[in-house]
């Protein structure tokens, strides 16, 4: 154990105070997935005797989301995660062919940002989006109020 006095940092380089994870049946599927819409880079991936991943670790953007097949102490649930692209229109487009299924086409939103969703074969959904506006609050609080007439 160390010491109270360690420079160990509490959250280690790479990762962030929040770090969603996904729990699936078939994880090697949606391992392949993020590959193809997101570019994700595979950080780490532990498989039990059995094959099934007991743990992953994959990095997109900036950003890690682990991941694991389910099991009876960690089952199945479906998750909504928001992802920000360099270009929201072809991480879509890429997820439609990789077998997603449209929730929203991308759009531009009031505000700032362009998002699109789909769903995935396990029933997760993947909010994409680009920042394509500063907005401030002023004129944030203006287009919400012409949003509600």
């Amino acid at each position: 154990m160390q010491s109270v006095t360690s420079k160990v940092k509490p959250i280690p380089d790479g990762y962030h105070s929040l770090t969603p994870v996904v729990v699936v049946e078939g994880a090697p599927r949606l391992i392949d997935f993020l590959k193809q819409v997101f570019n994700a880079q595979e950080e780490e991936v532990y498989k039990g005797p059995d094959g099934r991943v007991i743990h992953a670790e994959l990095r997109i953007g900036d950003s890690i989301i682990m991941l694991s097949d389910a099991n009876p102490q960690f089952p199945a649930l479906p998750a909504m995660v928001n992802v920000y692209t360099e270009d929201v229109d072809a991480a879509y487009t890429r997820a439609l062919k990789a077998g997603a299924i449209s929730l929203r086409e991308p759009s531009n939103q009031f505000y700032g940002d362009r998002t699109g969703g789909v769903k995935d074969a396990h029933g997760n959904q993947w909010w994409i989006a680009t920042h394509v506006e500063d907005v401030s609050q002023e004129e944030l609080e203006k287009r919400m109020k012409a949003r509600e007439s």
